[in-house]
């Protein structure tokens, strides 16, 4: 099937086609944003989990 593309349709898909690129990196930006926040609460997460474990440790073992 061949269609003739006009020249504001040619210019409109163009645009559309930028704007959307920009879009991808846009949130391609966020996304790797968000997966560095999430890496950073989940290492924050294990030092406090071994931090709750050795108080715990610490209050259950006889006082010397």
């Amino acid at each position: 099937m061949e269609a003739e593309w006009t020249e504001q349709a040619i210019q409109r898909i163009t645009a559309e086609s930028a704007t959307l690129r920009q879009r991808v990196r846009h949130l391609t930006a966020d996304n790797r944003t968000l997966d560095e926040r999430l890496k950073a609460a989940r290492s924050n997460l294990r030092f406090q989990d071994r931090r709750i474990a050795d108080l715990e440790a610490q209050l259950a073992s006889p006082e010397r």
